[in-house]
């Protein structure tokens, strides 16, 4: 294992993520110091294989949203530094070496961006908004922890720390198949009508709205063209999400009101 004056974590939240796991932890075996898997309830081979790769996996089945999910899986973190990672994503040499040279360059209120290249139905996109794609994945573990939102959650950097941008990129694998892109984002639909049901309205006219734009914007202003038909596939699907995601609020609102 590479030596490093401060202590490096990574933890992931998981759930039947047997096709997927493997490849991960293998990304990030041997060179950091503690693996952190908190599982949701799998009832695939996840658990498996990961007590191949670490002893620290954990199972807390009553889910209460991504952002509550992560925080729990954080209390589990020893380390110095976490560094997150979602099943569907590998590290790769060039970014390993940034993280270990960050974790080690002793900059105090610090938080590190990595930049993910995503690849869909088997072509990695490379504009379509979706790269470059910043996010937050690492950072001291007593200084900055997850938001408490059921979808879309995102760390809560401190107004006092910069933020920095690590070299390489994070391979993100997102989806192989259609079915499993419309798996995914049901579950995200429900949860973001959840999250916003009586506290914010609707209307077919914004499902509308919001749809074109998305199109709009994905295909045409972030050059999801220049990703071929894959750019215009995505762009699509994406517009459905969003009218989705509106409409879904506006009938939930409409079947209240009738009853």
């Amino acid at each position: 294992m590479t030596k490093t004056t401060n202590t490096l974590a990574v933890a992931l939240i998981v759930k039947n993520e047997a096709h997927n796991l493997e490849p991960c932890l293998q990304s990030v075996d041997g060179w950091v110091d503690e693996i952190i898997i908190l599982d949701s309830g799998s009832t695939d081979q996840t658990l498996d294989i990961a007590k191949q790769y670490t002893d620290k996996v954990y199972i807390e089945s009553d889910w209460q949203g991504f952002g509550k999910q992560r925080q729990r899986a954080q209390a589990y973190v020893e380390s110095d530094f976490v560094l997150w990672l979602d099943a569907d994503e590998q590290v790769t040499p060039e970014l390993k070496e940034s993280i270990l040279s960050a974790i080690n360059s002793q900059q105090t209120n610090t938080v590190y961006y990595v930049n993910r290249l995503s690849r869909a139905f088997g072509k990695e996109i490379k504009h379509s908004g979706w790269h470059p794609d910043w996010i937050c994945r690492l950072y001291k573990t007593s200084e900055a922890q997850y938001s408490d939102s059921l979808v879309h959650e995102h760390v809560l950097v401190p107004s006092t720390h910069q933020k920095v941008y690590l070299g390489g990129v994070l391979k993100h694998n997102t989806f192989h198949y259609l079915h499993e892109y419309t798996a995914k984002t049901n579950q995200y639909i429900k949860l973001w009508s959840d999250q916003r049901e009586g506290k914010k309205s609707s209307s077919v006219l914004k499902a509308i709205s919001h749809a074109l734009f998305r199109f709009i914007k994905m295909y045409i202003l972030k050059k999801g063209f220049l990703d071929g038909r894959h750019g215009l596939v995505l762009a699509l699907l994406s517009a459905n999400v969003v009218f989705t995601r509106y409409a879904d609020l506006w009938l939930r609102d409409y079947v209240k009101r009738q009853s």
